[in-house]
């Protein structure tokens, strides 16, 4: 049985009607830190040639695979860790 209570029991020699309710509203925080990392990237970022360009890098990292690396990199996606790339073919 747990020893933990959310409210501590009230009694005559207790602080209990001393305690207060504290809330922190994070809201403007996190507005904030959103402006800062869109700040950040720049006005000329573009997030779908950001993506375009993680396609590029996951077609070259699975380009040119000898034959155990091609059985190993099938046997991940058919454990669906990995997805079908080019295919069917890791090399497409």
């Amino acid at each position: 049985m747990s020893t933990h209570r959310s409210t501590p029991p009230a009694g005559p020699d207790d602080d209990a009607a001393d305690l207060v309710d504290f809330a922190v509203d994070l809201t403007s925080q996190e507005m904030l830190r959103r402006a800062q990392v869109m700040a950040a990237l720049g006005p000329d970022w573009d997030p779908v040639e950001v993506l375009r360009g993680e396609e590029e890098a996951y077609d070259l990292l699975y380009s040119g695979l000898d034959a155990e690396q091609q059985r190993t990199y099938d046997a991940l996606v058919a454990a669906g860790v990995l997805p079908l790339r080019g295919g069917g073919r890791a090399a497409a």
